[in-house]
């Protein structure tokens, strides 16, 4: 995971934010609700992504980015919250892992020996940016998430109203494609 992260961002595919006071803000979230996952002896980081894309992702190993504009979209602290418990819950259902060891196998290049490191890297650079979830993952990811953000002490309503959000926001980008 930690060398994703950093391929990540020597290759120039995501530019962190620096802005001091709201990365500790995103930190204090996502500490909150990794205490009551499923994995809270992982040592998650948080990270604010600096495009205007509403977007997130997390890689193995506990890394979670955020992009600004879903942080902008995001009405409230629990809003923002409940895409932060989804994120978790990918990392909790080690979803990366799997889908790295399907590319692998469907790539030929998992061997009985294992998988060349720079090749594990370079298949999870491409998982954390343009490979989807399937959709067992993405409902597994809501459910995790979801009791996350209740034992958290957040508004579970909030999940909701955030994705309603992101349908009228997918549909107006589609309306204005067309």
């Amino acid at each position: 995971g930690g060398e994703i992260s950093q391929e990540l961002i020597n290759s120039g595919k995501i530019e962190l934010y620096q802005n001091p006071r709201l990365n500790r803000y995103l930190n204090r979230i996502g500490s909150k609700l990794a205490k009551v996952g499923d994995r809270p002896n992982l040592k998650y980081q948080f990270s604010i992504v600096d495009s205007e894309e509403i977007n997130a992702f997390a890689t193995m190993g506990g890394f979670i980015y955020i992009h600004t504009g879903l942080m902008k979209a995001a009405s409230n602290e629990a809003e923002l919250a409940s895409v932060v418990a989804h994120e978790i819950g990918h990392v909790t259902g080690r979803h990366s892992v799997k889908q790295m060891r399907a590319a692998a196998i469907r790539q030929g290049i998992l061997t009985a020996t294992g998988l060349d490191e720079k090749e594990a890297v370079q298949i999870g650079v491409n998982i954390a940016l343009s490979l989807p979830h399937s959709r067992q993952h993405e409902y597994q990811a809501d459910e995790l998430g979801l009791a996350m953000l209740i034992k958290a002490g957040y508004a579970p309503g909030a999940m909701i109203d955030f994705m309603r959000k992101l349908q009228h926001h997918i549909a107006h980008d589609l309306f204005r494609r067309l």
